[in-house]
């Protein structure tokens, strides 16, 4: 075939391509990217005193000048990390487990690792707190051998470390499950051949090729776990809260909608530099 046609035909793809594309395009720009541009407008540009509007920073200042507002975002980042801290070994020795192992009992681990993505937060929360809240299940069990009680997670920063934790473990799993699936059991085999232990072949053979799926997988989880509402609601403290609760509390309970999302752009902000993991990644995927 000519390259002239070839060309020719190429072109004409084009318009069919943008045209199946531009719906979903334009459905996120209609209810993801215009919204984030509305609500940093809307926290710039504000009422002054003459009734008409003016540029002010405002709602940013104060928002980094009050300590409990600063509190909040602190115990957001610290839950954040700790839960990401907590997730990646607990899945990753759970996925190598999936990965590599046969029968019934690996079936039945799995089960129970995605068992957690049917569960709604709701439940999961009443459900902690009957067991790990004060006289839950495990305090009458210690009771019953004449134990003390335990210092119960509930209405600590734990609670919702917990909580988070444990809800995120599904998403995690699969996804760095997925990445192990890359790993050949020829190269596993040749490396063991060669003398190559356990460790080594964990560090010079599946570690390096599992990389982008733990970026992704730790992108996800912060993303979910920074905004996260009900699980730090119902098991966090009152004071300081994540930032999710906080929002919530400053929009229904203070009345103080501009507020509220000022600390919703500052939260974005957050997330989205955890999001540019994500695009990296894929982006770096797609090109190899």
């Amino acid at each position: 075939m000519p390259a002239s046609d070839i060309v020719g035909r190429a072109r004409g793809r084009v318009p069919t391509g943008l045209l199946l594309v531009a719906p979903p395009v334009a459905l996120v720009c209609w209810m993801i990217i215009w919204p984030i541009f509305s609500a940093i407008a809307r926290t710039l540009w504000l009422p002054d005193p003459e009734g008409g509007r003016q540029l002010s920073v405002a709602t940013y200042t104060f928002f980094f000048t009050d300590s409990y507002s600063l509190n909040n975002l602190a115990i957001t980042l610290w839950t954040t990390g700790v839960c990401a801290a907590f997730l990646l070994p607990i899945c990753l020795s759970i996925a190598l487990y999936l990965r590599f192992a046969d029968g019934k009992l690996a079936a039945y681990v799995q089960g129970l690792a995605i068992f957690p993505m049917f569960v709604p937060s709701i439940i999961l929360s009443y459900a902690l707190i009957r067991v790990l809240g004060p006289n839950g299940t495990v305090d009458l069990l210690l009771n019953s051998v004449g134990l003390p009680k335990i210092n119960t997670p509930y209405l600590t920063p734990w609670g919702p470390v917990i909580g988070l934790v444990w809800d995120n473990i599904p998403i995690t799993v699969l996804i760095l499950l997925s990445g192990l699936g890359a790993v050949s059991d020829q190269s596993i085999e040749a490396a063991r051949d060669v003398g190559a232990n356990r460790r080594s072949v964990f560090w010079h053979i599946i570690l390096p090729r599992i990389t982008n799926s733990i970026l992704v997988a730790i992108s996800f989880t912060v993303l979910g776990i920074f905004s996260a509402f009900t699980l730090p609601y119902v098991l966090g403290p009152a004071a300081p809260e994540m930032m999710g609760p906080f929002m919530q509390r400053t929009f229904r309970d203070l009345n103080d909608p501009t507020t509220a999302i000022t600390q919703a752009v500052i939260t974005f902000c957050f997330c989205i530099a955890f999001g540019i993991f994500y695009v990296r990644s894929v982006a770096k995927n797609r090109k190899a």
